[in-house]
C-alpha cells in the first residue's frame, strides 16, 4: 500500500464510524479501519495508539456533536432537552452504544456533557451526594435506554414474542407486551425521564425534611 498520508482526527473517525454503520461494532479492527483509509495497518499507528484510542475519537466525535446551548427555561426541562439531544447524537450511529457506556468516563466532550448537566441540577438547588445521585440517576436512565432503543426495543420482535405469550400462562406478561407495542421510542423516553425526574423531587424534598 501507499505511504500512509497525513490523516486528521475527523478522517479517522469517519472511517471509523463507516465501518461499524456498514458491518456492526464487531468489526472495528484497525486493520479495518486503515482498508478505509486506504493506508497499510500499520501506518494507520502513527496516528492512533489502538483500538480502544480509536473508540474513544469515536465517542468523542459522537458527543461533540451535541448543543450545549440550552433554553431560558425551568431545570426539568433543560435536563429534557439536553438528555434528548444525547440520545439523537447516539442514535446517528446505533452500533457505537457500547462505545458510549464504556467510555463515558473519559472522552472530552463527554465531560463537558456531565459538567453542563451539573450545572442544570445545581441550578435545580441539588448539590451534595443529591447532585451525585441525581446525575447518575439520569444518565443511567440515558444509558439504559438507549441499550433498549437500539438492541431490545418495544416495538422490537422480543416484544412480539412475549406479546403472542398463552395468556393463561402469562397473563400480565402477555397483556403488558402487547400494549408496549404501541409505545413510541419519543413517548418511552419522554415519560420514563419524566418518572425519573418526579423521583428525583420527591427524594429531594424528603431528605430536607418538612418546611418549618
Amino acid at each position: 500500500m501507499p505511504r500512509p498520508r497525513s490523516l486528521t482526527d475527523d478522517q479517522l473517525v469517519a472511517a471509523a464510524l463507516a465501518v461499524v454503520d456498514r458491518d456492526g461494532l464487531s468489526a472495528l479492527t484497525m486493520r479495518a479501519v486503515a482498508k478505509e483509509l486506504g493506508v497499510a495497518t500499520m501506518g494507520l499507528y502513527r496516528y492512533v495508539a489502538d483500538r480502544q484510542a480509536l473508540e474513544l475519537l469515536v465517542v468523542d466525535h459522537v458527543f461533540r456533536s451535541v448543543d450545549l446551548a440550552l433554553p431560558d427555561a425551568g431545570w426539568q426541562e433543560r435536563v429534557h432537552v439536553l438528555l434528548d439531544r444525547m440520545r439523537v447524537a447516539v442514535a446517528r450511529h446505533p452500533a457505537v452504544v457500547p462505545l458510549v457506556l464504556r467510555h463515558r468516563q473519559a472522552a472530552p466532550a463527554s465531560l463537558r456533557l456531565i459538567e453542563a448537566m451539573l450545572a442544570v441540577l445545581t441550578d435545580g438547588g441539588f448539590d451534595g451526594t443529591d447532585r451525585v445521585l441525581a446525575q447518575r440517576t439520569l444518565i443511567g436512565h440515558l444509558l439504559g435506554f438507549l441499550q433498549n432503543e437500539h438492541f431490545a426495543a418495544l416495538s422490537g420482535p422480543g416484544t412480539i414474542v412475549m406479546s403472542e405469550l398463552s395468556p393463561d400462562e402469562y397473563p400480565l406478561l402477555a397483556r403488558t407486551a402487547t400494549d408496549a407495542r404501541s409505545v413510541s421510542p419519543d413517548e418511552e423516553f419522554r415519560r420514563g425521564l419524566d418518572i425519573v425526574l418526579r423521583g428525583l423531587v420527591t427524594n429531594r424534598a424528603r431528605a430536607d425534611g418538612p418546611v418549618p
